[in-house]
């Protein structure tokens, strides 16, 4: 009897909540290097882990093949990537220009784009049932109805915010917000090697 009631008791414990996060990589990415650092991926999945008990990180990215060995080191860092297809963002037409100093602007201006946002919303959609709660990267607007939904679920734990630079959509949000330019410190790239030649330079 005593060990049939040790039995329910261990069933009625409660678990510990999964919890999910879901990366904008790409406004991730832009928004701490406009605030003058780069994110120490690495550092960050731990980051995740330690602090906010992240067990599953689902990184959006655009796809482009030169970028495949990096796509590998996010991995193994222990994200899952989900890839979107980029294009290319170039106005035709300016390439196309006779006008010289068009042409070339447009050349400088080339970049490509992969839009990640539809692809987050409906993972964290497909994925509703295995977690319990989730967190958002991003400063990005557009996620605000999912923010929106998520919460009315109670499966909103957290919005993790680039910079002090994020949409005012999430104002109604505020006390789930965390500014990762606050964590620079602990979560910042460092290039090891540009000190080292750094200091011997100064020798």
């Amino acid at each position: 009897m005593a060990a049939a009631k040790r039995f329910f008791r261990k069933k009625q414990q409660k678990r510990d909540p999964r919890v999910f996060a879901f990366i904008d990589s790409q406004n991730l990415n832009v928004s701490t290097q406009k605030v003058g650092w780069k994110m120490d991926w690495k550092k960050f999945r731990i980051y995740l882990k330690e602090t906010h008990k992240v067990d599953e990180a689902f990184m959006f990215i655009g796809y482009m093949p030169e970028h495949e060995a990096m796509y590998g080191q996010l991995h193994d860092a222990g994200f899952k990537i989900v890839l979107k297809q980029t294009f290319d963002m170039t106005r035709p037409q300016a390439i196309m220009s006779s006008d010289p100093k068009e042409k070339d602007k447009a050349e400088e201006d080339m970049h490509i784009k992969g839009n990640v946002d539809a692809d987050l919303v409906l993972w964290a959609m497909k994925e509703i049932e295995n977690y319990d709660k989730s967190i958002l990267v991003s400063g990005d607007g557009d996620f605000y109805s999912l923010l929106e939904h998520l919460d009315s679920l109670g499966k909103l734990q957290a919005i993790l915010v680039p910079s002090h630079h994020y949409s005012s959509l999430f104002n109604k949000f505020e006390s789930k917000i965390t500014k990762l330019d606050n964590h620079r410190n602990e979560l910042a790239y460092r290039d090891r090697g540009r000190r080292r030649n750094y200091k011997s330079n100064k020798k």
